[in-house]
Formats: structure tokens, sequence, C-alpha cells
């Protein structure tokens, strides 16, 4: 694969309203967190990106375990 010697992705966002990942890095995005915004791609702002690293940043990640 052309990613193995780059680690895999925690965050996914996906701008344009679209709610599906259309097969883009299946296997690396296993265990990432997924967003997706209504805006396209020219109207993402460092604003957009700020809340989306602020939510991220509270999320208790299990990486595929069990709730404990």
């Amino acid at each position: 694969m052309f990613t193995k010697n780059i680690p895999d992705p925690d965050i996914l966002i996906r701008t344009g309203g679209e709610k599906r990942l259309s097969n883009f890095l299946l296997w690396q995005i296993s265990y990432a967190e997924l967003f997706f915004i209504d805006k396209y791609w020219p109207d993402f702002s460092f604003l957009d990106l700020k809340k989306i690293v602020n939510t991220f940043s509270v999320i208790k990640r299990k990486f595929g375990g069990i709730n404990e």
C-alpha cells in the first residue's frame, strides 16, 4: 500500500455535506473519528478545524474496545 510508512489518521473530515466515505482509506481509518460537515472545502475555515479538534480532544477513544 502507498501508506505503509505513514501513520493511520486519527481524524477524517468529509466536507460537502456527503455522509459517505467513498472507499477512501478504509483500512487506515478503522479507528479514526469521522466528522461530516455541510460546508464545501473552499468555505472550510480555521474556526471549523478548531471546533473539530476541540470536539476530538474530549472524545474517549476505545480503539474497538467495549465500554467500561
